[in-house]
């Protein structure tokens, strides 16, 4: 019996996977969590085999969390699933311990498989995450749009709650933006990240009228 705990907080995405491993005969939900928080707390009653880890969580990132699952649950094998299939999350998130990476459009046999296979030790990558890491050796980091859209925001000195409204989302979102974008430029801290931002060219800002381009 494999034993799983599954943290996103997409309905539609719990709800496949949910109805998947209940299907299962030989597959456990021990629980499901929309957020770091929650999933630490289940995790004091719940001991899975494999946690099904989104990366975009609300509050703290999925980029985050595996560091203090790798260092307080290390028996438990993480297995990302997410919508991400740039090299930058990948190679980060296996980079942080993660045994598997597999992608929300996945089919149900290729999330069966990637279980199984990461419950028997090994190691596993989808096969589009596969043949974008051949077709892209190099280290580019791509910000989204809307991951753009927060940072001119952030850098014209709006709160995170200035561009919530201007934005129509909700400041825990515009928070994991940020600090989604902060680990994907390696940046130390927002000043930072708005300087490695302006200096790889995302956008360009002009001192004298601190206007954005």
């Amino acid at each position: 019996m494999i034993k799983l705990l599954i943290i996103e907080d997409h309905p539609l995405v719990v709800d496949g996977l949910k109805s998947l491993i209940e299907r299962r005969s030989d597959f456990e939900l021990c629980g499901i969590a929309g957020n770091a928080d929650d999933a630490l707390l289940l995790l004091k009653t719940c001991s899975p085999d494999i946690i099904l880890l989104d990366i975009m969580l609300p509050g703290m990132t999925g980029l985050e969390l595996i560091d203090i699952l790798q260092k307080d649950y290390p028996t438990a094998r993480v297995l990302v699933i997410s919508t991400y299939s740039q090299r930058y999350y990948v190679e980060a998130m296996m980079e942080k311990g993660a045994k598997g990476y597999l992608l929300k459009n996945a089919a149900n046999d290729d999330i069966i498989e990637a279980i199984t296979t990461v419950m028997e030790g090994e190691t596993y990558l989808c096969h589009e995450i596969s043949v974008n890491l051949k077709k892209n050796p190099g280290n580019i980091v791509s910000l989204s749009h809307r991951e753009l859209e927060v940072l001119k925001l952030i850098a014209s000195g709006l709160t995170n709650k200035e561009i919530a409204e201007t934005l129509f989302i909700s400041p825990l979102t515009v928070d994991s933006h940020r600090k989604n974008m902060i680990a994907k430029l390696d940046a130390r801290n927002t000043a930072s990240l708005i300087k490695i931002a302006v200096e790889n060219g995302y956008f360009t800002l002009r001192s004298e009228t601190n206007e954005l381009e």
